[in-house]
């Protein structure tokens, strides 16, 4: 392969505090090695387009540029979910839109920006993606795992869920001081999809009394039982910290409609169906009311863990591409940061087994997880 002397660096998916702090580790460890980096706007979007604007393009970055950017939330590149180049949302001329493969466009606007070698930092299916572009295309691409889902089984800790079980710990903090005051049981909706790490670390950390993962479907009755139970021993109120993906007994995740073309499906609804459930059983003398936690859990400045796992990678791809060890993914096997092949990651997703210590320790110390009753 010829000398690198210009690399690329993208993010993609959700954006995600720490973020900023990979680029700049990147940028940092680039230049010590004389290298110059381009930073691609919103994810895959400024090699898909080189006229894509939104608002200012690809940035040539340098240690100038990120001098500042360590303390920072969200990203300077911008991100999206919805620039899969494999499955990219195309406006027919009848204004439809047709999910279509636009990779080849990537391959030659890699080629046209004098790139040598990219940075992808993005979660499981940004790395796939990246797999499947250097399959076809022969694109020299090493990743980084971002996710505040925590649900990559190749690295112990994914930069962006401390920052977020922090988020959430906080506000469960301050919505338990009003469901003491109001004698309710309040639903906090957070984030993960199909992963209950959020839910499990930030009920845990708030205390919550009832933490419902969709790795351990949940029986309305059970929860009825305890809340009912808790106010019979005069304690009228309770947190209940609910992952978005969490489901019923027998029940499915709640949707937001069909997917759309060249997007991911969306979770919705899960906290109001509950809310709904235990607000309407005539057995329950308390009040429910529901909080969605949303997208605060992607921003604000990111927790000093996060800053230095993020740039402890960052500064790991760029050793990659030296070493042209590609086709691989930065991660952390504490306490050093290592890496895996993308082959790996398409194994397992990391999910809460429901008969961890973890678990285990919040069921002693009084979590109920809608299953059964608590130790």
């Amino acid at each position: 392969m010829a000398e690198i002397k210009r690399i690329g660096v993208m993010t993609c998916g959700g954006d995600c505090p720490g973020l900023n702090a990979v680029v700049r580790g990147v940028v940092l460890a680039a230049f010590k090695n004389g290298w110059t980096v381009l930073g691609i706007e919103d994810s895959m979007q400024g090699l898909i387009n080189l006229d894509y604007r939104s608002p200012h393009g690809n940035l040539e970055l340098t240690p100038d540029t990120v001098e500042d950017i360590l303390s920072r939330g969200g990203t300077i590149l911008g991100c999206d979910n919805k620039s899969d180049p494999f499955r990219f949302a195309v406006k027919q001329a009848d204004g439809t839109v047709k999910e279509t493969d636009v990779s080849t466009q990537v391959g030659e606007n890699f080629r046209k920006l004098g790139l040598d070698a990219l940075v992808v930092i993005g979660g499981d299916g940004s790395m796939a993606i990246a797999r499947k572009l250097m399959l076809k295309l022969n694109i020299p691409i090493v990743g980084v795992p971002k996710t505040i889902d925590n649900d990559l089984a190749a690295t112990d800790f994914t930069f962006g869920f401390d920052t977020a079980v922090g988020t959430i710990m906080n506000a469960c903090d301050r919505i338990k001081d009003t469901a003491k005051s109001h004698d309710r049981v309040l639903v906090v909706e957070v984030m993960g999809r199909d992963a209950g790490w959020l839910a499990l670390y930030g009920g845990m950390a708030s205390g919550a009394e009832f933490i419902l993962i969709p790795e351990i479907p949940y029986d309305v009755e059970v929860i009825a039982r305890r809340v009912k139970e808790l106010d019979a021993q005069g304690r009228p109120s309770a947190i209940i910290v609910m992952a978005e993906g969490a489901k019923s007994v027998g029940g499915d995740a709640s949707m937001l409609g069909d997917r759309e073309a060249g997007k991911m499906a969306r979770y919705a609804g899960a906290g109001n169906r509950l809310g709904y459930e235990l607000s309407h059983r005539p057995d329950i003398r308390l009040e429910t009311r529901v909080s969605v936690l949303g997208y605060v859990q992607r921003g604000g400045s990111p927790s000093n863990f996060d800053r230095i796992l993020g740039t402890r990678l960052g500064v790991h791809a760029v050793r990659m591409i030296k070493e042209q060890r590609f086709g691989r993914m930065a991660a952390l096997r504490t306490p050093d940061i290592t890496d895996v092949s993308f082959e790996e990651l398409e194994k397992t997703q990391r999910l809460v087994e429901p008969d961890s210590s973890i678990i285990e320790a919040a069921r002693i110390t009084g979590v109920c997880f809608g299953d059964k009753w608590p130790n």
